[in-house]
């Protein structure tokens, strides 16, 4: 799927020269911009993290939870 993307001239140069320094394509540095965005806020890149996150909201369900060890002073 192909969208429009407007960057001002600044930005975009400086994209340009980041991908000749790390030999990126610039369809490489926006796939890597956005997968760190969406895991940025927990949102999953591909069926193998989504599988991951999964598994571990189900342990994280399954743990116990740790009583409180704090005890009450009586009031003399």
């Amino acid at each position: 799927m192909r969208k429009l993307i407007a960057f001002d001239e600044d930005t975009f140069d400086k994209l340009k020269q980041l991908g000749r320094d790390r030999m990126a394509t610039f369809q490489e540095l926006a796939d890597e911009a956005f997968a760190d965005l969406l895991k940025k806020h927990g949102i999953p890149i591909d069926l193998r993290d989504a599988l991951r996150k999964s598994a571990r909201l189900d342990r994280e369900a399954e743990k116990p939870r740790a009583r409180s060890r704090t005890r009450k002073v009586k009031a003399r």
